[in-house]
């Protein structure tokens, strides 16, 4: 039996695209959410789930690190995907024809020039191969989809503007995820570690908590609040560094990290890919 990797989206969705270049040897799982996704592993229908982070034009993702510390899954790679936006119509229509275009609020949010420029609506959809499909069932020329040439392919539609991304660096950042964490040293480049924590209620708790790292030499790439429980007060951190756990400087850091916080939870560690830097 082939092993499954489940991502959100229709088939053609970009995280469809990830699976196929950081997965080829699994069959892909379309769901409709996230949380679908994540059930699915979580359930034994998949084994791995593909869910995008952060573009590197929009930002992160919503909703993604709300859902990842819950999730109960452990993150064991990351994977850099090259997104290529296209317009797309249905057979017979010209540039000049689309009114509208239909897309994920993410991709609408990276072509802003090229809509601009044309005089083209956004309109928000569900998801970029989703939206795809329901251009391609409306049969209406005046209508668009922001999505990939492979959603192209499997719905009949036609390229009528092909990589109109603002950036031509335009790239998403996904993480894998599976039921058990794997914390070995794999492959010959640096490795990663994510964890999410919460400080004191004290004064300069997160200047505090962060001078380990530095002090450590430890890089920390990234760094985002967020607000828990509805609370103004709460809040969480997400960080992404530079090192593995058992590397003595990482150790140091988190050391005096876990003074400082009332909660620490290790989401993951896995191989740097290589498109990161």
């Amino acid at each position: 039996m082939t092993a499954r990797i489940a991502f959100q989206g229709e088939p053609g969705a970009y995280s469809h695209q990830a699976c196929h270049e950081a997965r080829p040897e699994f069959e892909a799982l379309p769901c409709r959410t996230f949380e679908d996704a994540i059930e699915a592993v979580r359930s034994g229908k998949a084994e791995l789930a593909m869910l995008p982070v952060e573009n590197s034009t929009y930002g992160r993702v919503a909703d993604i690190h709300r859902l990842l510390p819950e999730s109960g899954l452990h993150i064991i790679d990351e994977a850099f995907v090259r997104v290529h936006i296209n317009l797309l119509g249905v057979p017979g229509a010209k540039l000049d024809d689309i009114k509208t275009a239909q897309s994920h609020t993410v991709l609408l949010g990276q072509c802003r020039a090229f809509l601009r420029e044309h005089d083209i609506d956004a309109i928000a959809g569900a998801d970029t191969a989703g939206s795809a499909l329901h251009i391609a069932e409306l049969g209406d020329p005046a209508q668009g989809a922001l999505a990939s040439e492979l959603a192209g392919e499997i719905y009949g539609l036609n390229v009528l503007a092909r990589h109109i991304e603002d950036h031509d660096r335009n790239t998403t950042r996904f993480l894998i995820m599976a039921r058990e964490p794997d914390l070995k040293r794999r492959g010959t480049g640096p490795m990663m570690t994510s964890f999410v924590f919460r400080v004191r209620n004290i004064p300069a708790a997160l200047y505090k908590a962060m001078g380990g790292f530095a002090t450590n030499g430890v890089n920390m790439t990234k760094l985002e609040s967020y607000m828990v429980d509805g609370s103004f007060t709460a809040t969480q951190f997400f960080a992404d560094i530079e090192g593995h756990p058992d590397d003595r400087n990482v150790q140091l850091a988190m050391e005096e990290l876990e003074y400082f916080t009332t909660h620490l939870n290790l989401l993951g560690v896995y191989p740097s890919d290589s498109r990161r830097r």
